[in-house]
């Protein structure tokens, strides 16, 4: 299902569903009228922007239809809108500015994220910080863990970039999930995070220029 004020964007989303192999059950500029669609149709997927009534269709669409990811695809990187998108029910926020190629990530990573990393062997810690860190193992991803450890071991987006075959937009996109998740402002507080709750395994082993599997 597609919410957006635009019909221009609501065919350019299209497009890219359509090139990524996921079926446009329904499309509209009408937030009221995308919420009925999705009581009536029970779509897997809503793409909408948050502005217009955008964030309220996440907020009643994922109460709903309890099956239904919902992705904001959104104009403004605002900060309060993102938080509220994400409070909505939101499990991505995409800028429209990010590459078409982005939106397949964003979606692929809601219903099937990547497997990259070996199962996952914390450090022994004690107490809070134990709790904290099964509940960070908890909420990250898989590919979002990979990400970590790289940055961690010290590479740069655009190292990252080229090792794992996405854009830097991707790259981005995945670091501000984590540091949402993990309450951290940047990449050196994440790193530090990673290393004293002992989620960092070993040795990533992801070569620059070889594609790993999605």
């Amino acid at each position: 299902m597609l919410l957006d004020p635009y019909p221009l964007w609501l065919d350019a989303v299209e497009n890219i569903l359509t090139k990524n192999r996921i079926t446009v059950a329904g499309r509209t500029s009408d937030a009221d009228r995308a919420l009925r669609l999705c009581e009536e149709l029970r779509p897997s997927i809503l793409v909408a922007e948050p502005a217009g009534g955008g964030v309220t269709c996440i907020r009643e669409a994922s109460a709903r239809v309890p099956a239904l990811k919902a992705i904001a695809l959104a104009s403004s990187d605002d900060p309060a809108q993102v938080q509220a998108a994400f409070a909505a029910g939101a499990v991505a926020y995409v800028v429209k500015t990010a590459h078409s190629d982005d939106v397949g990530v964003a979606i692929r990573q809601a219903f099937s994220p990547s497997l990259f990393l070996p199962p996952l062997a914390p450090a022994p810690v004690n107490g809070a910080a134990s709790a904290d860190a099964h509940a960070a193992a908890a909420v990250l991803t898989k590919r979002e863990r990979e990400i970590l450890q790289l940055v961690a071991e010290g590479h740069s987006n655009s190292q990252l970039a080229r090792m794992l075959w996405v854009t830097e937009q991707t790259v981005k996109f995945h670091l501000s999930n984590i540091y949402r998740k993990l309450d951290v402002a940047n990449r050196t507080e994440a790193s530090r995070w990673a290393q004293i709750h002992g989620l960092l395994p070993g040795p990533s082993g992801v070569e620059p220029g070889v594609a790993a599997q999605a």
